[in-house]
């Protein structure tokens, strides 16, 4: 055997992995990476895609269990610092003999002594384990240097068992997890969930299917075993994709809030419509509820969904409750409005000097009704009619000045708070992206102001409405424009009020994969 030469072999970080991370980093969502490489492998990939920046100081973690007699210990040493073989091994027999001679149990290691602090720079980390706050300190004025602790699988597990209280701690600051098992990945996303981190897991081997399964969404970079287990799998072997995700599950579920509001409102609207209607033993008519449900609600609530997602990820988080503070606020204020102009209108239709309550209306007479005494309807006080003298009956007691009053104050109302909730960034694209929302807004309203300052007798006659002056139709014109300012202006004021006072809850996505060199996935 004749000996030719050495091939060396080298796994380059892929294109896409550091302008992904850096994107994730900005918008406020760690990165950690979990390998079955060397650990020292794994900081220095770290350091390269950038999830440790440049001058962060990486401490490497060696957890050792009880043995001999001894307690468990934590020992912290630089990676930047590595001391030599001889050096560590005096440092080893210094540590042991101070343990002999009844050295503490805990996380705090004995002084390392003069030889390693000499030759190395050593400096002890000292991490808090009482529950009384340490005194504060002065704040620096520039920027402190961060800290990422990088531990190993049994170091971890050593952690886990003998020092759970310091393992939050850890997490804080943990930014690289190498020689992990199957098991301690699991285990490390429900620590995370324990934190209160939303944990996102980017897999592409079978080991990760236990933690691709628990964390909040996970990701397979692999259609073989890891696709079974995760909720999410991509197409595309690398990490470009968990941006994507996280964009679009934004979008999704800021979308169906939106919707949830719309519909609420609708509700609530058209119920106090018929409950002031109720009061003048009146109601909307079958062709009214025919047209607002259709024409109106159906339309608006179908195309108010078709925003796309934001095309950049931010800061901010969505709410995730639809109890939440800011999405109660947003529906209880538009109840508010809504409830305001409506009985505003209908006081005021009521309060014109040509206004006659069931007597002679302004464009011909309207009967008397009066109720039955087991219905909330108008009953048919001309019994022993016939079907036309009845349906014209029927009609009598729709049409009147509060009904159409209503019917086009409470048709506006819709317009306004489909286009108030419908909202675009910074989650979905703008409004004016979405076409299909867009003309049909445009549609409705284009058609409600004609049959409102541009009467049509047919279709008057049609939506049974009453034939009302000119003037009253140029304020409700007011009155509508109005609602629709001040809807928009509500609800712009609520999201401004949210983005300067909400909390954000942390977001982490965490990378698993055989070759951490070709890509690395994040905290969000």
């Amino acid at each position: 055997m004749d000996f030719l030469g050495l091939v060396m072999l080298q796994n380059k970080l892929k294109a896409e992995t550091v302008p992904v991370l850096e994107e994730l980093r900005r918008a406020c969502i760690r990165p950690v990476m979990v390998t079955g490489d060397n650990l020292l492998t794994a900081v220095s990939v770290g350091r390269e895609c950038g999830i440790i920046p440049a001058k962060g100081k990486v401490i490497l973690t060696e957890a050792l269990p009880p043995r001999d007699g001894q307690p468990a210990t934590i020992h912290w040493q630089s990676a930047d610092e590595l001391p030599a073989a001889e050096v560590l091994e005096k440092a080893s027999k210094e540590v042991r003999a101070a343990f002999a001679e009844g050295g503490a149990h805990g996380a705090r290691p004995p002084s390392p002594g003069p030889a390693l602090s000499s030759a190395s720079g050593f400096q002890e980390i000292k991490l808090l384990l009482e529950e009384a706050e340490p005194p504060p300190l002065p704040r620096p004025k520039t920027a402190e240097t961060s800290y990422h602790f990088a531990i190993g699988g049994k170091s971890f597990a050593v952690i886990l068992d003998h020092f759970p209280d310091l393992l939050s701690k850890l997490l804080l600051c943990g930014t690289v997890y190498a020689r992990m098992a199957p098991d301690q990945k699991t285990q490390l996303i429900e620590a995370l969930q324990r934190m209160d981190y939303y944990v996102g897991m980017c897999g592409d081997g079978a080991n990760d299917c236990g933690a691709l399964k628990r964390a909040h969404a996970g990701i397979s970079l692999s259609e073989l075993e890891a696709s079974v287990a995760s909720p999410f799998t991509s197409k595309i072997p690398n990490i470009s994709c968990v941006p994507d995700l996280i964009r679009e599950g934004r979008a999704a579920l800021v979308t169906s809030f939106c919707v949830f509001k719309f519909m609420a409102l609708y509700s609530i609207i058209q119920y106090l419509s018929v409950l002031l209607l109720y009061s003048i033993l009146s109601n909307l008519g079958d062709v009214q509820y025919l047209f607002i449900d259709v024409a109106i609600i159906l339309s608006l609530a179908f195309t108010m969904s078709l925003n796309r997602a934001w095309p950049k990820l931010v800061p901010q988080q969505p709410p995730t409750s639809l109890v939440s503070p800011q999405l109660l606020l947003s529906v209880f204020t538009q109840i508010l409005l809504s409830l305001g102009f409506q009985v505003g209108s209908f006081l005021l239709a009521q309060g014109q000097p040509w206004y006659h309550p069931k007597e002679e209306g302004h464009c011909g007479p309207r009967a008397n009704l009066t109720l039955d005494s087991n219905s909330t309807a108008p009953a048919n006080v001309t019994a022993g009619l016939g079907p036309e003298e009845e349906e014209a009956h029927d009609t009598s007691s729709v049409r009147s000045l509060e009904n159409t009053t209503l019917f086009y104050v409470s048709s506006f109302q819709y317009v306004a708070v489909a286009l108030a909730f419908a909202k675009g960034r910074p989650f979905r694209q703008p409004t004016h992206t979405n076409g299909f929302f867009l003309a049909s807004l445009v549609t409705i309203s284009g058609f409600l102001l004609l049959l409102l300052l541009w009467p049509i007798p047919a279709l008057e006659e049609f939506l049974e409405l009453d034939c009302i002056p000119y003037e009253w139709r140029l304020i409700l014109l007011v009155l509508t424009l109005s609602n629709v300012v001040l809807s928009l202006s509500l609800e712009v004021s609520l999201g401004l009020l949210d983005q300067g006072c909400g909390g954000l809850r942390s977001s982490v996505f965490v990378a698993s994969l055989l070759q951490p060199q070709t890509s690395f996935s994040p905290f969000p």
